[in-house]
């Protein structure tokens, strides 16, 4: 199954594989494009993914990671994106970018929050964010939708998880807040909201979760499901599912596949199609969750960062079968 092509709106995949969104950290403070990045998706994109979703693109310079994330708050930042865009599509996969906003994990000046609680006692403690704050950090994420399409991304995913912004309004545990955005749905309902205005119907628009915090009285799996069976008819069609991060004294048990539960759940509730994975480091294992029904895409990560052709030289030994090998190559194909 993992070799079969897959049609999502208009993503029509050649396979189930996707590069899963990973910082890379190596854009100037003013978070633009640098030459790394086109070379970096594009070698991926060789290697025999279907999809890749950019790393973290922060819509707002306070709501970068770290100074070296890269930005998509500016119209100058688009036609670097654009060269992304290209590499990706010149070397046979589609191009997903995936738009976030820090909150209190930033680590740039400015950092803000649902709630004035620090992530951990070495970063800053936040500003509470006022509705004007709110609403305006709901506008910058709008732009920026705007300008992933005027950058030619095929797909947009909302970043909800991770302990970032989205997620720090959805969790009890760091939205303490007492006006209408203590209702821990809202926030992300109007993000959604705005996105769709902006962001053509016609093109996939996906949402990474955390399908657990790993601590007593986080979002859960099950929570998730009320909330994406609440909010799909405004144009969700993807769930990519991950797990913790918000909070800091978290206890996570790491096996290969160790977040795919939470990827079957959401699927069966919700019946959405969803990315699941975690530390799978072989094509056999990915192949054998989407025949249990686990997921519907498998992302790979840290396999791809230690060997970018991974899928194009191991598919025929591990799947018995063959994946198109780039014709540049076939002198080294073994």
């Amino acid at each position: 199954m993992l070799l079969k092509p897959l049609t999502i709106k208009n993503l029509k995949l050649k396979n189930r594989l996707v590069m899963a969104p990973m910082c890379m950290y190596v854009s100037d403070d003013q978070g633009f494009v640098q030459p790394f990045h086109p070379i970096h998706y594009g070698t991926r994109a060789i290697g025999g993914v279907g999809l890749i979703i950019q790393e973290a693109t922060a819509v707002h310079p306070a709501g970068r990671i770290t100074g070296g994330d890269l930005g998509i708050w500016l119209d100058e930042h688009i036609s670097g994106l654009k060269e992304i865009v290209k590499a990706i599509h010149d070397n046979g996969a589609y191009a997903g970018i995936q738009l976030n906003h820090a909150g209190r994990k930033a680590r740039v000046p400015g950092a803000v929050a649902p709630s004035a609680i620090p992530y951990s006692p070495k970063h800053q403690t936040p500003k509470e964010m006022t509705e004007a704050d709110i609403l305006a950090t709901i506008l910058d994420f709008q732009k920026a939708a705007l300008r992933a399409n005027q950058a030619g991304y095929d797909m947009l995913e909302l970043h909800a998880a991770h302990g970032y912004l989205l997620h720090e309004f959805l969790s009890p545990n760091t939205n303490h807040r007492t006006d209408v955005y203590g209702d821990r749905k809202k926030f992300f309902t109007d993000v959604v909201k705005a996105i769709r205005e902006v962001w053509p119907m016609e093109k996939v628009f996906a949402v990474r979760f955390s399908g657990s915090e790993f601590v007593p009285n986080g979002v859960t799996d099950l929570w998730l499901a009320e909330l994406i069976n609440e909010t799909k008819h405004l144009g969700i069609d993807l769930i990519d599912v991950s797990s913790g991060g918000n909070m800091i004294e978290q206890e996570i048990d790491l096996y290969p596949g160790y977040q795919l539960p939470f990827a079957k759940t959401i699927k069966a509730l919700t019946k959405l199609p969803t990315i699941g994975g975690g530390l799978i480091d072989n094509l056999q294992f990915a192949n054998q969750a989407l025949i249990n029904e686990e997921a519907d895409l498998i992302y790979l990560g840290r396999l791809l960062l230690r060997e970018p052709y991974y899928i194009i030289n191991h598919a025929n030994r591990e799947l018995k079968e063959d994946v198109p090998y780039p014709e540049p190559y076939l002198r080294g194909k073994k």
